[in-house]
C-alpha cells in the first residue's frame, strides 16, 4: 500500500543508543536505558514505580499476579478490547465478566459495572480506548465501596490524561504498550505502573523470575535466591534504548500526531454534520494522545465497502476488535452481564484511518479525499 495504516516511529537516534548497549556489553534487562525509560515514565505520570516489561500483555499478567487473582475469581472489563486484557486473568483461572460499552467513547459503561459485581469479583479493568480516559472517578468510587482493585489497561494511553491525571496512574496498577503500532515503540514492549509503594517490592521480585536478584545487583544481599513464584518480564536493554530515543522527544511526536488528528477532524467534520459518518468523541475533562483517528460508518456493510474502496486506491485502513464475548475463547472463559446494546453494533461500524508520526499532510489529505469520494461528498 502506498499509504500504510501504521509506520513505527523513528527519530534517528535509536541505532546510536543500541550501539551504546552493545559497546558497553550490556544488552540484557535492567540496564542503563531501562532505568532511563522507567524514570521518564515515573516523572511523567507521578507513579511510585514504573517497571518496563517485554509487552503490555506481560505487564497485565504481572498485574494479575500482584493482584493475587486465582481460580474462581471474577474480573469485570469491556468485551471491546484486545485479547491480552482478558488472557491475563484467564491464565490465573478467573472468569471474565464483560459489560457493555458507551457508544460515544467506546469505553466501558461505568454505570453498568456495579450491577455485575458478585462476591467473587476481585477487580475492575477499564480500557482507555484510543487514549481517551474512562470515567475513572466513578470507577474508583465503585472499587472503593466494594473493596476491589482497579487495573487500568492504558495500552493506548501514554501522554493522555483524565482530569489532569495520567492514564495508567489512577488505578492500583496501570499497563502501557510500546508495540510497534503505538505512539512510542520498542518493537515489542510495555510497562507496569504502580500507583503507590504497596506492591513495589513484590513486583520487582516477580518480574525477576521470583528472585531477589535486583537486591543482589544493588549490593543489598550477597547472593540471590528464589523468593516467590515469578517469571521473566524484563525486556532487553537494546529495546529500551530504542524506546528512549522517542521518549526524549515525546512532546514533539505527540504534537505531530495531534496535528494529524485535528486535520482529519476538521476535514471530515462537514461529513459528520451531513449525517454521513460519526467522528470520535473526547469528553472535555479528557486530554487524548491522538493514538488513532476513526470514523463510524452507518453499518457493517457500508464499512466493508469503504475498506475495499480505500484499498483499491492504495490506502490501508483497519477495523478493530471483534468483541471478545463472541469468540470461541470468550464463550468458554467469560460471560456478558446485561445486554449487548452497543459493543457489537459499534464495533462493526468503526474504521481506523492511517495515523502515525511520519504521516504527511499530502497523504492524509489523500485519505480524506478518497473517503469523501466514496460517499460522493464534495
Amino acid at each position: 500500500m502506498r499509504i500504510n495504516f501504521n509506520v513505527p516511529p523513528y527519530t534517528g537516534k535509536e541505532m546510536d543508543y543500541i550501539k551504546v548497549c552493545v559497546e558497553n556489553q550490556k544488552i540484557c534487562g535492567d540496564g542503563e536505558f531501562t532505568a532511563r525509560d522507567n524514570e521518564w515514565i515515573e516523572k511523567k505520570t507521578g507513579v511510585s514505580k514504573c517497571l518496563l516489561t517485554t509487552s503490555c500483555t506481560h505487564a497485565t499478567e504481572l498485574s494479575a499476579l500482584l493482584a493475587g487473582i486465582k481460580e474462581g475469581d471474577e474480573v469485570i472489563m469491556p468485551s471491546y478490547t484486545f485479547v491480552s486484557t482478558a488472557n491475563a486473568f484467564v491464565l490465573r483461572g478467573a472468569k471474565v465478566v464483560f459489560v457493555d460499552i458507551r457508544p460515544d467513547t467506546m469505553n466501558i459503561d461505568e454505570n453498568l459495572i456495579e450491577a455485575a459485581i458478585t462476591p467473587r469479583t476481585r477487580a475492575i479493568v477499564p480500557v482507555h480506548y484510543a487514549g481517551v480516559g474512562c470515567e475513572m472517578d466513578t470507577i474508583m468510587d465503585i472499587a472503593r465501596r466494594h473493596h476491589l482493585l482497579v487495573i487500568e489497561d492504558a495500552a493506548q494511553g501514554i501522554m493522555a490524561t483524565y482530569k489532569g491525571r495520567a492514564l495508567g496512574s489512577i488505578g492500583d496498577f496501570g499497563n502501557y504498550s510500546f508495540h510497534e503500532t503505538k505512539n512510542y515503540s520498542m518493537g515489542e514492549g510495555g510497562a507496569l505502573l504502580l500507583r503507590d509503594q504497596t506492591y513495589v517490592d513484590d513486583a520487582i521480585i516477580i518480574r525477576e523470575k521470583g528472585t531477589n536478584r535486583t537486591l543482589y545487583k544493588l549490593g543489598k544481599v550477597d547472593k540471590y535466591s528464589w523468593i516467590m513464584a515469578g517469571s521473566s518480564f524484563l525486556p532487553s536493554d537494546m529495546n529500551a534504548a530504542y524506546l528512549y530515543a522517542q521518549l526524549e522527544i515525546a512532546d514533539q511526536i505527540n504534537d505531530a500526531r495531534m496535528d494529524h488528528w485535528n486535520r482529519y477532524y476538521r476535514a471530515l467534520e462537514p461529513m459528520k454534520e451531513a449525517g454521513l459518518i460519526e467522528l470520535p468523541t473526547v469528553p472535555e475533562y479528557c486530554v487524548h494522545n491522538a493514538h488513532m483517528f476513526y470514523i463510524k460508518a452507518k453499518d457493517f456493510e457500508e464499512r466493508a465497502g469503504l475498506i475495499s474502496y480505500l484499498r483499491e486506491h492504495d490506502i490501508l485502513p483497519a477495523s478493530h476488535y471483534i468483541p471478545l464475548h463472541s469468540s470461541a475463547a470468550g464463550l468458554k472463559y467469560s460471560t456478558f452481564h446485561g445486554e449487548d446494546r452497543y459493543t457489537t453494533k459499534e464495533s462493526e461500524r468503526l474504521l481506523r484511518l492511517p495515523m502515525y508520526y511520519s504521516l504527511t499532510n499530502d497523504d492524509l489529505d489523500e485519505v480524506v479525499r478518497r473517503v469523501k469520494e466514496y460517499y460522493h461528498f464534495s
